[in-house]
């Protein structure tokens, strides 16, 4: 037989096909499936049907004369009052998280980069106090905060003995609520900067001296690149849990000018028939949030996180 009747007798038998596909391969295939299905069925139940109820009560309307009773309606007012009414509560809300954020960074970038490159035998010592924030609950943290910042916490004492703030309080002010908000998400920002810069290669930062560039220019052009997606993820984390924060400002801040946290939350529990505004805040919330976090990846992003 010829060879290019082989050929073809070959490619004729699927059995044994070139591109068919072996049987282990689609074994394996079903088998990542199976692993899938837990994780899938999870978010369908416990984060997609809670979100599409959501949705669906943000678009109800409430029955006259019946407080805490709706029905069912395309009641797009809900979503009209949450941009207009409450758009100072946004604002604000975008401001602490931006400022908390970047004074996050600001904490977090040296500490990250000495526990990477200076730390030594130190290194796990300085990982554990990094995470032990998160052995005490949120509200817990948050609470010796407001002991620390109150008027008679050495914090105020040793201010206004240095006459830095005489007569002042921090207590009840949105220095307070910066301050809580920083703290309490500061691990979010060092954790993943110290991931990305205990994965950079030294060789690399030491060459930028190599080729007679100072501490600054290597930092800038070869240590701060290498440490972007790091850093994204960090700004990332800080800033989305704290821009729908309300503890924080519950607890430290003053009782005028909440966040939109705080009215979501007294939308849901303290004012009757809230609902629909509530549920309709939050989606603004998270719209505002996932187009801030595009753009915000579209410019800063990198190949590991675009």
């Amino acid at each position: 037989m010829s060879s290019l009747a082989q050929v073809s007798q070959v490619a004729g038998d699927p059995a044994v096909h070139p591109t068919a596909p072996a049987p282990e391969t689609e074994k394996r295939s079903w088998t990542a499936y199976l692993l899938l299905l837990p994780g899938v069925l999870w978010l369908g139940v416990f984060f997609i049907l809670p979100l599409v109820q959501l949705a669906s009560v943000s678009l109800q309307s409430r029955f006259p004369g019946f407080p805490g009773y709706y029905y069912r309606d395309l009641n797009f007012q809900n979503y009209v009052s949450a941009l207009t009414d409450y758009a100072p509560h946004f604002a604000r809300s975008f401001v602490y998280a931006g400022l908390a954020t970047f004074l996050a960074f600001v904490v977090a970038y040296p500490l990250a980069y000495a526990m990477a490159f200076k730390a030594g035998k130190w290194r796990n010592l300085m990982m554990i106090c990094v995470v032990a924030p998160f052995f005490t609950s949120f509200i817990l943290r948050t609470f010796a905060w407001s002991q620390i910042l109150a008027d008679e916490g050495w914090v105020v004492r040793s201010l206004d003995f240095l006459h830095l703030l005489p007569g002042g309080h921090i207590i009840n002010t949105p220095v307070a609520v910066v301050a809580g908000l920083t703290y309490n998400f500061l691990p979010f920002m060092v954790l993943p900067i110290y991931a990305s810069l205990e994965r950079a290669d030294p060789r690399v930062i030491e060459a930028g001296g190599d080729l007679y560039a100072n501490g600054f220019t290597t930092f800038r052009t070869v240590t701060l690149p290498m440490s972007m997606p790091g850093v994204l993820a960090g700004t990332l984390l800080t800033f989305i849990p704290a821009a729908g924060d309300f503890v924080n400002m519950e607890l430290l801040g003053p009782q005028r000018g909440k966040m939109v946290g705080n009215v979501i939350n007294d939308q849901f529990l303290a004012i009757p028939g809230g609902y629909p505004v509530a549920a309709a805040l939050s989606f603004t919330l998270m719209a505002a949030i996932l187009v801030m976090v595009f753009l915000y990846v579209r410019r800063f992003g990198t190949e590991e996180l675009v």
